[in-house]
């Protein structure tokens, strides 16, 4: 049951692995990882995502398994835990933001489309893909020809990589340490360091952000000297070079937060050696710079893919993909490699762009298919050619995102000031208060972003507002204290806890009791409501606004009592889940949908789930 022993454990366990360290593990390691927590990994297998801590994960020789799969195997269905083993058969490929179901059997050579939703088995051989996934035709076995050899040099390389990006945060931080010396002097007592190293905490926390996003430029634009399009074997250079500048962007999108959705990160992209036109407004974007080019005036919305790598037979393939001019590319959206969005097209949330995608159409789902839809005309000043004095206005709104990056850093400062008072009288002391002074530091966190929403942006209300237009702003700063301060200090901590559920409602948002929510991902909360005994799984979004033609439009989210959302599941705008059903993971419900009550649903768009 929901909240019983196994869950707990279970909970815990994924906790464990994140505090640890274990969830930023990749190259050989992962390997290793996997195996460690009981998991079977046949030999020359390509696991490019997480597995799961269940242990109860098999893959078969020479498979090969693409970034941010979903390989947990359970999720919470109402008020039960479900829980399955997961095969892949040899040979077999499961491609990127994949999520397979508990019990999921994925065939001998059989591959998975990208985005897929796979639900019981995939026969050998066959190729399936969609939301929830159906066949789409048979595997071209001699597409990728015989399997490379697996050199040694190159896995030692992959495994060196893993440990060497994990020391860009320390390497960045150097440069801070003669500006503390200069505040902070041998013999201060403790609460003169302190007040030092709160002086010098601006030009500290600037050097170690200059020197982080310099080292993650200098390292993605070596690292993209020589790539080229077409397929290579995964153990080679250029094989290599495409793993390590994916790593490195992802890692941009989460030290470097701030610097994403602003008027720098045209900027930035440009930097990384991506071909971006003007007016563009871009934000969490994962892509290979290199192979990437963004037309005039595009927008590309959270967490975009972008001409990701593409794995298989041990080779990997890699190729160039183009956003038009004027075109959109919604949350979550993909563009594989050799793949467009033209001018004036619109992708939508959740979804991939089609291979023959046709000029100023749209597209939703998985697989993509065609989106009646008409493009507003709104004030131009206001969407795509701002006057000089809002570029100025914005700008300014925007430099003030340093200010939850140094408050983060000042409560860094004042837990190690905290922990040495207490180790000042025993270290004992200091080592059993230690959690609870990291408690205090997360719920003060918590509190501050609390306080900068309603400050910034107070309640939020169904309402339009241009993309040119200080809500818009304030709104994307207080995000930042969301992002900077609050998650990585308490929030992602505690998914599905009483704990998560009260800032939450602090935020604005209507929970209900006995609520089990493990997603913060409510972008406008006052505009969520979670009746009773909602459960609201991992990945998950409640969309309370989308930003079709730049301009942002707001509407409630409702979940009646007893409702799941299922896995990595999004609710659109103006939509109401009845109460006690059921969205499988990976669902999307559209904009204005309303779902009955007591009904199972799945799929993107969702249909009718028959269990």
């Amino acid at each position: 049951p929901r909240g019983g022993r196994v869950h707990i454990r279970l909970w815990a366990a994924e906790q464990l692995a994140d505090f640890s360290g274990a969830t930023a593990l990749s190259g050989t390691w992962l390997l290793r990882y996997a195996r460690a927590l009981g998991n079977k990994v046949g030999p020359d297998v390509d696991l490019h995502t997480l597995p799961p801590v269940t242990g109860l994960l098999k893959l078969g020789r020479g498979c090969a398994v693409e970034a941010e799969v979903d390989l947990s195997g359970y999720w919470l269905d109402g008020d039960r835990l479900e829980i399955g083993a997961l095969k892949v058969g040899a040979g077999a490929i499961v491609g990127t933001r994949s999520t397979l179901l508990p019990g999921v059997r994925i065939g001998r050579s059989a591959e998975i489309a990208a985005g897929s939703s796979v639900v019981g088995n995939v026969p050998p051989g066959r190729r399936w893909g969609g939301a929830p996934a159906a066949r789409l035709g048979k595997v071209d076995r001699d597409r990728l020809g015989e399997r490379p050899p697996r050199k040694a040099t190159w896995a030692a390389m992959y495994g060196l990589s893993g440990f060497a990006l994990g020391l860009f945060p320390f390497v960045a931080a150097l440069p801070a340490l003669p500006i503390l010396g200069s505040f902070v002097h041998p013999g201060d007592g403790l609460g003169a360091a302190l007040g030092g190293a709160l002086l010098a905490l601006v030009p500290a926390v600037a050097a170690v952000a200059v020197g982080y996003a310099l080292l993650i430029l200098l390292a993605v634009r070596a690292l993209s000297v020589g790539l080229r399009v077409g397929t290579h074997p995964l153990h080679s250079r250029i094989g290599w070079q495409a793993w390590t500048v994916t790593q490195l962007m992802d890692m941009a999108r989460e030290h470097l937060f701030p610097l994403y959705a602003s008027l720098l990160t045209p900027v930035w992209l440009r930097a990384l050696g991506m071909k971006v036109g003007r007016g563009v407004e871009a934000s969490t974007v994962l892509a290979l710079p290199s192979l990437t080019t963004v037309g005039d005036g595009a927008f590309l919305a959270d967490d975009t893919l972008i001409a990701s790598y593409e794995l298989g037979g041990g080779w990997l393939r890699i190729g160039e993909a183009e956003i038009g001019e004027r075109a959109f590319l919604g949350n979550s959206g993909m563009t594989a490699p050799g793949r467009s969005v033209p001018d004036g097209g619109l992708v939508g949330v959740l979804s991939a762009t089609p291979k023959k995608a046709k000029k100023g159409r749209s597209y939703l789902g998985m697989p993509p298919m065609r989106l009646p839809r008409s493009a507003d005309t709104a004030d131009q000043s206001l969407t795509y050619d701002p006057p000089a004095r809002l570029r100025w206005a914005r700008g300014l709104v925007e430099v003030c995102r340093i200010v939850p990056v140094l408050c983060s850093a000042a409560l860094a400062l004042l837990t190690v000031a905290a922990l040495a008072w207490l180790a000042s009288y025993s270290f004992v002391l200091a080592a059993a208060l230690s959690g609870l002074v990291l408690v205090t530091c997360g719920v003060l966190a918590a509190a501050v972003s609390i306080a900068a929403k309603w400050i910034l942006v107070g309640r939020f209300r169904v309402v339009e507002h241009p993309l040119w237009s200080g809500f818009v702003w304030r709104n994307e700063l207080a995000d930042t204290f969301v992002e900077v301060l609050a998650v990585p200090w308490l929030v992602g901590r505690v998914p599905g806890t009483p704990l998560m559920n009260l800032w939450l409602r602090g935020l604005g948002a209507r929970i209900g009791r006995g609520v089990w929510c493990e997603s913060y991902w409510l972008p406008e909360a006052d505009l969520v409501t979670l009746g009773d005994a909602v459960s609201v799984n991992r990945g998950c979004v409640l969309q309370t606004h989308l930003f079709h033609d730049r301009i942002m439009r707001m509407d409630t989210v409702i979940l009646r009592e007893g409702a799941t959302l299922g896995p990595r599941g999004i609710v659109l705008p103006g939509s109401t889940v009845g109460a006690r059903s059921t969205l499988g993971p990976a669902s999307l419900v559209m904009r204005g949908e309303s779902v009955p009550e007591d009904t199972s649903w799945l799929g993107n768009p969702i249909e009718a789930w028959r269990r």
